[in-house]
């Protein structure tokens, strides 16, 4: 039992990273790579000390979703959850990735940020499904959890890209709007995934069927 929670907690970081990775044309550096994943799995840290100050703020940030109204739910996942959880990611792969002497290409972001966030799914992956000790768990975490987080990493990147294109042109108002989508438009995607599932209101089921089927769409492209 606890080697196959193992494995499913583990193959689908493994099999996204393989193919994000041959996709790159141009080989980021190993070394690089490993650093950006490590740095990801530390990003969950991070985000355990800021929603631990944010639930002393907000309460409800801590109660459980059954005994909250669909607005708290909303700023709750938005907030408590998206926005922490994409600043934690972001911090890194702006930190490690973004001011890299290997960033020379658009992808190379993308590959920057998917790895950090792989890593930060990793972590998230195996304390939930080791820690439910549920094959039911892994395989919906696998299926759609480590995906989405591969998905926002990528819109990550996309966005760190076009900052770091303006920058170099010299142009630092459109690099902050960039930097600034960079963490934004992951954290809309993230919070969407997470409110259509916690909410429990039934037409954002079907919403949630379409918005995973985007993520792969996308994520695969």
């Amino acid at each position: 039992m606890g080697s196959i929670l193992l494995f499913l907690a583990i193959i689908p970081v493994v099999l996204i990273l393989l193919y994000v990775y041959s996709r790159d044309r141009n080989k980021e550096p190993t070394k690089l790579l490993i650093k950006l994943f490590i740095f990801g799995i530390i990003s969950c840290f991070l985000t355990l000390a800021i929603t631990d100050v944010l639930d002393k703020i907000f309460p409800f940030f801590a109660e459980d979703e059954a005994n909250l109204n669909h607005l708290e739910i909303f700023l709750s996942v938005f907030i408590g959850v998206a926005l922490v959880e994409e600043f934690s990611k972001w911090v890194m792969a702006y930190l490690i990735g973004y001011n890299s002497e290997e960033f020379d290409e658009v992808y190379d972001s993308i590959v920057y940020a998917v790895f950090v966030s792989l890593g930060f799914a990793f972590f998230e992956n195996f304390l939930y499904v080791i820690g439910n000790q549920s094959i039911l768990v892994g395989i919906f975490r696998g299926v759609l959890a480590v995906p989405g987080h591969a998905c926002y990493g990528l819109y990550m990147g996309y966005y760190l890209s076009l900052a770091k294109i303006y920058s170099k042109r010299g142009r630092p108002e459109i690099e902050r709007r960039y930097l600034f989508l960079s963490i934004l438009v992951p954290t809309i995607l993230h919070g969407i995934y997470d409110f259509c599932i916690l909410s429990k209101i039934d037409a954002l089921l079907l919403v949630f069927v379409v918005f995973v089927g985007l993520l792969y769409f996308y994520l695969c492209l």
